[in-house]
Formats: structure tokens, sequence, C-alpha cells
């Protein structure tokens, strides 16, 4: 339930304190009224997180001179001052010195109410962005995976519980929701953390590379083979092997992926020779692999071979409440590293924020950030742009020219990141670079490009 907005009100005048007092607690305030400035200082601290609204003209302290204290102890806490006409020049100069507002006697209700909430309104901005920099700050250093609901707790937990248990992880969640964070954190909190954390993207390389790449390769083992390779698996010996996007592991890989796994040893390319590898496995995958639907032609043993823990990444839209907390810490990120001042958070982009779907997870927040803290973000509740339809020419050059707008709009989006795109578009690597090829579009134009869009 949320707590009514606070208001310390000052003014000698009894009488005119309780008229006011009445108008503020029928608006839904709550009015904490004094009779002095000395009083209301006495009582405020920098973590007020209402509304001063002070009379000019009072014995001893005036409105000016509480003003000037107030500022003192918190620049960002809004002060509205009550003057008499003939004040009106002074409190010029004071909203000049950085007063919010200043309203003259006599004055209707709803002047005092409207500039009460609209100052009430700044100020839950202030508070809301320094607690949100302030936990961001602490998470940071303490929580590498970020976030305050009971279900990252939970997962912090058990990640903590099995880091030392040597047991191969399998981490399921969608598209950019953290799943090398997790293994990293696996490795950092495991007693492998002095050996290599060593990452492959299983649906980043072609079948023809991905076995040398694991398993290593003697000279001549192949065409272009002229000189002996360590592969990932035994370069992780002694620490941690993450493969990612472990679905799009080729059959015959998998095969001998099963065999590395239950005999803990390798056989590079080339060579009869077996060779002993220490390996802690985590391996992550973006569908459900206990699916058989969804698992396809990944092998049955395989995924139970690998099913000994396994661990599950909520998306961003089961658990909003982290949501803020994630974007202020990579608001901040973005900032040190475009070397920019850490901009507030408007109500604009805290409300996109909490209505957005994020189906890009956290990569797509953390992009959102950065592109905040540039100051390229549009109107988050502006439409983005869409392509233009050819009006001229034939049937198939209209196609022509419309895909290559949707082509070059999926590049610009996620800023020529090849994964991202293709999720995007729905189609196969090879598909894509043959588009590519067909219509011109270099990819590399398009790598870094801040946009407005969503990445």
């Amino acid at each position: 339930m949320n707590r009514a907005p606070s208001v310390f009100l000052v003014d000698d005048d009894r009488d005119l304190r309780k008229a006011m007092q009445q108008t503020l607690e029928l608006a839904g305030f709550t009015v904490s009224p004094f009779a002095s400035a000395a009083e209301a200082l006495a009582k405020l601290d920098p973590g007020f997180e209402g509304v001063v609204i002070s009379d000019i003209r009072m014995p001893g302290m005036d409105g000016l001179a509480f003003f000037r204290r107030i500022a003192a102890l918190d620049a960002d806490l809004p002060v509205i001052l009550v003057t008499g006409h003939g004040d009106i020049p002074m409190a010029v100069q004071a909203i000049q010195d950085g007063v919010y507002d200043f309203i003259a006697k006599p004055f209707a209700a709803d002047r005092l109410v409207q500039s009460a909430r609209r100052a009430e309104e700044k100020r839950r901005l202030v508070t809301e962005n320094r607690a949100l920099r302030q936990a961001a700050e602490a998470a940071s250093e303490s929580l590498p995976l970020i976030g305050q609901t009971q279900v990252m707790e939970r997962l912090r937990q058990t990640l903590r519980h099995i880091a030392d248990t040597d047991v191969d992880v399998l981490v399921a969640g969608e598209t950019g929701s953290g799943k090398e964070v997790v293994a990293t954190l696996l490795h950092q909190w495991s007693r492998r953390r002095s050996g290599n954390f060593v990452a492959l993207n299983c649906g980043a390389l072609p079948e023809t590379v991905i076995e040398s790449e694991l398993f290593g390769h003697e000279p001549g083992a192949f065409t272009g083979a002229v000189k002996k390779r360590i592969g990932r698996i035994e370069h992780a010996s002694g620490g941690t092997l993450f493969l990612d996007e472990i679905e799009a592991m080729p059959p015959a890989t998998q095969v001998k992926m099963l065999r590395v796994l239950e005999a803990r040893e390798i056989t590079p390319l080339g060579t009869n020779i077996v060779r002993p590898v220490d390996i802690r496995v985590v391996a992550a995958a973006k569908i459900d692999l206990g699916d058989p639907a969804e698992r396809a032609d990944f092998r049955e043993d395989l995924y139970y071979r690998l099913n000994v823990v396994t661990l599950s990444i909520p998306p961003l839209r089961e658990r909003r409440e982290d949501i803020p907390l994630l974007f202020s810490h990579f608001l901040k990120r973005a900032s040190e590293r475009f070397g920019r001042e850490v901009p507030e958070i408007s109500a604009a982009t805290r409300d996109h924020l909490m209505s957005h779907a994020w189906p890009g997870n956290v990569r797509e927040l953390s992009h959102f950030a950065e592109r905040v803290a540039l100051g390229v973000e549009v109107d988050p509740g502006k439409p983005a742009a869409q392509p233009a339809t050819p009006s001229r020419g034939t049937l198939p050059e209209r196609l022509e020219r419309y895909e290559a707008d949707i082509l070059k709009e999926a590049l610009t989006a996620h800023r020529g990141d090849v994964k991202e795109t293709l999720l995007a578009l729905g189609i196969p690597r090879k598909t894509f670079y043959d588009k590519l090829q067909r219509h011109g579009i270099n990819r590399a134009d398009y790598v870094g490009r801040a946009t407005a869009g969503e990445s």
C-alpha cells in the first residue's frame, strides 16, 4: 500500500495554517504543521520524502532563510513559498535561486494543491533515483546476479550451494536472460576459480569448425591444420567449460560430447591419443530440452547426462520488481563507460520500464539503458517507424525492396548482432547471409550503431 505524500507546512498565522492543512489533507496529503521554521528544521533530514510549504514573512527565521537552510541540507528538496503581494519581486529572485514555486496571497485551494502535487512528484522521482542508485551499487558489489525478488534470491542461494559440488549443470532461460552470468558465478564461487572459464557458443560456429574448437587437432588432421591446436575442452581442464546454445550442437558432435561427460577424456582430431580432462560443464539452452518436441534431434541421453542439476532463469516479465534496479545498474555502468553524467530516470521512462514486455530480457534492458545514457532514446510511447512500402515497380521488384528494408531495419535495431537479428527475422544463418549479399547490404555498417529502436 502506497504512503500518502507528506508536507511540512510552516506558517506563524494559526488560522491560515489550519486552513491550508485542511485543504491539503482533503487532497490526500499527510501534513505536519509548524508555527516556525526552527521547529520544522529540527524535524527535517535529507531522507525526507515530501515537500515543504512555508510562508515568507515570519518572525525569527523567515521563509528565505529557511529555504537556504533546507538547500544546504538537501538541494533537491522542493520548497514552495507563500507570499504577500509586495513580496513577489523577492519571490521571483528566490525561484532563480532554486525555490520550487511561490504562491501569492490570496490564492485558490486548487492552486496550492496542484503546486504541492507537482512538487511531490518531482521529489518522488528524486528519492526513487537515489534509492535505485544505492541499491544498484550495493548489488553490483555483493550480488553480481542482480535482483531482489524471491526467485532471484533462491537462484543465488542455489548457486552458492552447488558451486563446489562439481556437478554438471544445465541452465535454461530465454535469450538475453543472463545464462552466461550464472555460469560465470558458478565458476567464480567454486574452488575451480583459479582455473580457466572457457565459453563457447555452439550456435555461432559452423559444423565443420566446432569439433576442432572443442577437441583440438594435431598438424595435418585436415586441410589447413598446419600446427597443433589445444581445444576448448582441454583448455578448460581444471576450470569450467560453458557451452551456450547447446541445442545447436551438431548430432555427430553430441556423440563425442557425451563421451567427454562420461569418461572425462578427449581424443583430438588427427590422433588416437586419449587425454584426460578435469572439467565442470555448464550448458545453456534457450529451449526446453526436456520437451521431446522442442528437443528435436538433440540426443536424449546427452540431455539426461547434462541434467544433473537444472537451473531456470525467469524472464524479466516474471520479475518486474527487479527491472528498476537492473536498469539503474546498467544506466550507471553505461554512463561511466561513455563519460556522461548519470541522467535522472523520468516518469515516462519509468512507466516504459514497467509496461514493456522486454522480449530480449536483460540484454535488451541493458541496450535501452545505453541509449538513455547517450540521450538518443526517443519517447518510449512513440511507435517505431515502419519501413516504407515501395509504390512503383513490378511486384517482384517491390518485394525485393521491401525485403531489403526489413533486413536493414532488423540490423539497425540489433546493432548488427547476427544472433539477435536471426532470432528477430526467424531465418537460418545461411539464408540471412545470402540475402545480405543479394541486396548488397554490409552487416559491418550496422555494428554498434546506437538507435532508438529496441535491441
